[in-house]
C-alpha cells in the first residue's frame, strides 16, 4: 500500500533527525544503538571441534611462502623459535632381550638435562650396513609402551578381522617395532610425557593455584604461557630428541628415517615430519583430518592452528611420501572432506604418488592389523626395504611390562614432582633468556638476525601484518561539516577477514598530507571533551593541518555491549575444570584480544594509505594503548613515519591471569615489550612511561640500525606525556 503523500516529509525529518542524533554526545557513534557492527570475531570463539579445512595455494611458489611461514608458526607454537639448546644427551642401553629375527633393548636419555626420555630399541639381527631407523610415538593407549588391551577385546578384534593374532592384536604397538624390526628396521617406541616409564611429570595436570607463582612456576601457568612452555611443546623437542639419538647410532641410516604413530602418537608424527627435515617417511595414523583436531593438552598449544589445522600441517611435509589412515572416529569424513586437498595437493607439486590414505571406517579408533598393514606398505615402498608386497605381520612373542621397563636396581627410576617440575621449567626458562640475551643487536648484521628471530615470533603472535592495498574500505560513511574541520563517521570494513571498526575522522580545512591514529583504551571517545568537541590535543593536531582517525578497537566503545573496555578476555572454558580451563584450547585456535586490537590498528593504517590527501601516516598510543601501538609499528613496515607510544611501563610478566584483556601467549619469551619495541628501529619513535635504563635492548637497536637519533625517550611526568607527544608529533 503507498503512504500518502503528505507523510513522507515527517519520515524524511525522523531520518534525518536520526542520523545526526549519531554525532550528538561526547563521542559520535557510527552504529546505531542495539546494531551490531557484524564482525566475525564476536561470534563463538573457535574450538578445537569445528572444521579446518583446507585450501591448497594454486603454485609451488606460492606454497613455498605459506610454507615457511606456516613452519615458523609450529616452531612458535611448540617454544622450539629458537631451538632450545641442546645438552648431552648421556643415553644408557641395558638389558637386551633376544626374539626370533630381532633384539629389544632398554633406552634412557635426557632431552634436557634431568629429564628423560625412555623407550625400548628394537634391532633387526643378521643385518649388515646402514639401516633404516623409525621412530614410533604411541599415543594415548592405557600405560603406553606396556598397553595390553586385555583378552576379551581381542577376541573381538580377531572376530571382525582387525586383529589376525592374539599375541599380535593384544600387544599391537609392539607388534608394530617387532614386524618393522623383522622387516630391517632400527625402530625406537618411546614413551609420552606421564605414560610407562616417563613418570615425572603427570600428563595432564591442567591449571593448578600452586604452580601459578611470580617466580618458580610450572606448566598451564600464565608464566608458562607468556613464554610458550607447554607439554605439547616438551613432547615435541622429545621426538627431536629421540631422532638426534636414533640418527647417531652408528648402525642408522640417516638419510631412511621414518617415523609412525596413532591418535596422539599420529599429532606427534606430523608434527616432527612438519618440523624436522630429517624425516623422510611419514604415516600418521587416525589423527589427521578437518574435524577434532586433537583432544589433549599434549596435543595443544597457543597459536599452533590459528589459521590452519591438522590437514595443512600435514601438508607441510610435502613431497615427501606421506601415507594416513581413517576410522570410524573423528577422520571418518576424511576420504570426502581433506584428501581431496591434500592429493590435490601433492599434484600441484608433482608428487601425487607420494601421497595415501587408508580409509578404513568399518572400525573404530585404532593402529589394528589391517591399519599396521597399510603402514608396513608404506615404509616398505618409501624406505626401499625390499620386501614382496604385500608384507604381512608374522605372529611375534610379545615381552611382558615389568621386562620392558628401563628402571630397575642399576638403573633407579628419577625423581619427579612439583618439585621437579618447577626445576625443568625454571632451566627451560633460563635458557630461553640466555639465547634472548645473545640475539641482542650489535650492529647491522646482528640486527638482521634479532628481526628474523624476534621478528618472526612476533609476526606469528600477532598473525597478521599490514592488510593489502584496498582490502580495507569504508562504509556507512556520515559526514558533518564542523568549526574549522569535517567530521566523518564510518565502518572500516576488512572484508576478507569479516572484521568491522567503527571510526571517526577528523579533517582539517586545509590539510598538510599527515593523518595521525589516535589510539586509546577508551578508543574513539577519547578524542572529544564531555560537550562533544576535540580535546585540546586533538585540536592542536587539526589546527597544524593534521588528519585524526580514532578508532575503536575489538572491546572498545562500539565494539563493547556497554560501550566499556572489556575487563577480561572471552576464554573458551569456564576455569572450572583445571584441564579443561588450558591456555591451549583456546589460543591454539584464536588470536588473542592483543593481536585482534593491533589487527584493527593495522586496518586503520591501510585504510589511511589509500586514503586522497594523505602522505604521512603517524601513530599515537596514549593512555594505555601503548603496547597495542608498539606491535603495530613491528608489523606494519614502512607504513607508519613516526610513532608516540606510552607504554606507562607496560611488561607482559605483570599479568597474572590468561583471560587478562592483555595477556598475550609469548609475550614475555621474546624480551617482554621492548623486544617489540625494539622492532620499530630505525623509524621514528618517541617513547614515555619507561626508563631509559631499562631500554638498552631498543637502543641498541637505534644503534645498530645505523639511526641512535630515531629513539627519543620522555622524562617527563605522566600528566606532561600527551602534549609533549603532540609536539613530538608536529615537527
Amino acid at each position: 500500500m503507498t503512504r500518502p503523500l503528505r507523510a513522507r516529509p515527517i519520515l524524511l525529518l525522523a531520518l534525518i533527525a536520526a542520523s545526526l542524533a549519531c554525532f550528538t554526545g561526547a563521542a559520535p557513534r557510527v552504529l546505531e544503538e542495539g546494531k551490531p557492527s557484524g564482525d566475525r570475531r564476536l561470534a563463538p570463539l573457535k574450538t578445537l571441534n569445528d572444521y579446518f579445512p583446507f585450501n591448497p595455494c594454486p603454485t609451488p611458489d606460492q606454497w613455498a611462502g605459506r610454507a615457511a611461514r606456516l613452519k615458523r608458526q609450529l616452531e612458535v607454537a611448540t617454544g622450539l623459535w629458537p631451538m632450545p639448546t641442546a645438552t648431552p644427551a648421556g643415553a644408557v642401553i641395558h638389558g637386551r632381550i633376544d626374539r626370533d629375527g630381532y633384539t629389544v633393548e632398554k633406552v634412557y636419555f635426557e632431552s634436557f638435562p634431568g629429564h628423560f626420555v625412555c623407550g625400548n630399541l628394537y634391532r633387526p639381527t643378521g643385518r649388515e650396513g646402514k639401516l633404516p631407523g623409525v621412530l614410533c610415538p604411541h599415543g594415548h593407549w592405557a600405560n603406553g609402551r606396556f598397553y595390553d588391551a586385555g583378552g576379551n577385546q581381542i577376541k573381538q578384534d580377531i572376530a571382525n578381522g582387525a586383529e589376525r593374532f592374539d599375541p599380535s592384536g593384544r600387544y599391537p604397538l609392539q607388534a608394530r617395532c617387532a614386524t618393522l624390526a623383522r622387516l630391517g628396521c632400527i625402530v625406537f617406541h618411546y614413551d609420552m610425557v606421564g605414560y610407562a616409564d616417563s613418570l615425572q611429570l603427570e600428563h595432564r595436570t591442567g591449571v593448578r593455584e600452586s604452580m601459578n607463582t611470580s617466580e618458580n612456576w610450572g606448566y598451564f601457568s600464565p608464566q608458562a604461557e607468556a613464554r610458550l612452555q607447554t607439554i605439547m611443546g616438551l613432547q615435541t623437542y622429545n621426538s627431536i630428541r629421540a631422532l638426534d639419538w636414533l640418527t647417531s647410532l652408528p648402525e642408522v641410516d640417516p638419510q631412511r628415517i621414518g617415523v609412525t604413530g596413532a591418535s596422539g602418537g599420529g599429532t606427534q608424527t606430523f608434527i616432527l615430519s612438519a618440523i624436522d627435515p630429517r624425516v623422510a617417511v611419514s604415516f600418521p595414523a587416525v589423527m589427521v583430518s578437518t574435524a577434532m583436531q586433537g583432544g589433549c593438552t599434549c596435543e595443544n598449544s597457543c597459536y599452533l592452528r590459528v589459521g590452519t589445522g591438522n590437514v595443512e600441517i600435514a601438508a607441510l611435509f610435502a613431497p615427501k611420501p606421506l601415507g594416513m589412515t581413517a576410522a570410524d572416529d573423528w577422520t571418518k569424513d576424511m576420504p570426502t572432506r581433506g584428501w581431496p586437498e591434500l592429493r590435490e595437493h601433492y599434484r600441484m607439486l608433482g608428487a601425487e604418488e607420494h601421497v595415501t590414505l587408508a580409509a578404513l571406517i568399518q572400525f573404530p579408533h585404532n593402529y589394528n592389523y589391517q591399519s599396521r598393514s597399510a603402514m608396513y606398505q608404506w615404509l616398505n615402498r618409501h624406505l626401499h626395504l625390499g620386501h614382496p608386497e604385500p608384507v604381512v605381520e608374522q605372529d611375534f612373542e610379545p615381552i611382558p611390562p615389568a621386562e620392558l621397563t628401563v628402571w630397575d636396581a642399576e638403573h633407579p627410576k628419577p625423581a619427579g614432582g612439583d618439585d621437579y617440575e618447577r626445576s625443568l621449567v625454571r632451566w627451560i626458562t633460563e635458557d630461553s633468556v640466555r639465547q634472548m640475551a645473545a640475539l641482542a643487536p650489535r650492529d647491522a648484521a646482528s640486527l638482521d638476525r634479532y628481526r628474523e628471530v624476534v621478528g618472526g615470533a612476533v609476526d606469528v603472535m600477532i598473525g597478521r601484518g599490514l592488510p593489502p592495498t584496498g582490502s580495507v574500505e569504508a562504509t556507512d560513511r556520515r559526514d558533518e561539516q564542523r568549526d574549522g574541520y569535517r567530521l566523518s563517521a564510518f565502518l572500516l570494513r576488512h572484508r576478507a577477514e569479516g572484521e568491522t571498526v567503527p571510526a571517526v575522522m577528523l579533517a582539517p580545512g586545509q590539510g598538510r598530507g599527515a593523518a595521525v591514529v589516535w589510539i586509546d583504551r577508551h578508543g574513539k571517545q577519547s578524542i572529544f571533551d564531555e560537550e562533544g568537541n576535540p580535546r585540546p590535543a586533538v585540536k592542536k593536531l587539526l589546527s597544524s593541518g593534521c588528519t585524526v582517525l580514532g578508532i575503536d578497537l575489538l572491546g572498545q566503545g562500539e565494539q563493547s555491549a556497554d560501550g566499556q573496555p572489556w575487563a577480561k578476555q572471552r576464554l573458551n572454558a569456564s576455569g572450572q575444570d583445571a584441564w579443561a580451563a588450558y591456555a591451549g584450547y583456546t589460543f591454539g585456535y584464536n588470536h588473542s584480544l592483543f593481536s585482534q586490537r593491533v589487527h584493527d590498528i593495522l586496518s586503520a593504517v591501510a585504510y589511511l594509505t589509500q586514503a586522497e590527501g594523505i602522505s604521512r601516516i603517524h601513530l599515537a598510543g596514549l593512555n594505555g594503548a601503548g603496547p597495542w601501538a608498539a606491535a603495530a609499528v613491528a608489523q606494519a613496515g614502512e607504513a607508519i613515519d613516526r610513532a608516540a607510544i606510552d607504554t606507562a611501563g607496560f611488561r607482559f610478566a605483570q599479568l597474572t591471569a590468561i583471560d587478562d584483556p592483555d595477556f598475550l601467549p609469548g609475550g614475555v619469551k621474546y624480551c617482554d615489550l621492548p623486544g617489540i619495541v625494539a622492532l620499530a628501529a630505525p623509524h621514528d619513535l618517541w617513547l614515555a612511561g619507561e626508563k631509559a635504563s631499562e631500554l638498552e635492548l631498543v637502543s641498541a637497536a637505534y644503534r645498530s640500525a645505523g639511526r641512535p637519533e630515531g629513539m627519543t625517550i620522555f622524562g617527563g611526568t605522566t600528566d606532561q606525556a600527551e602534549s609533549a607527544a603532540i609536539d613530538w608529533l608536529l615537527k
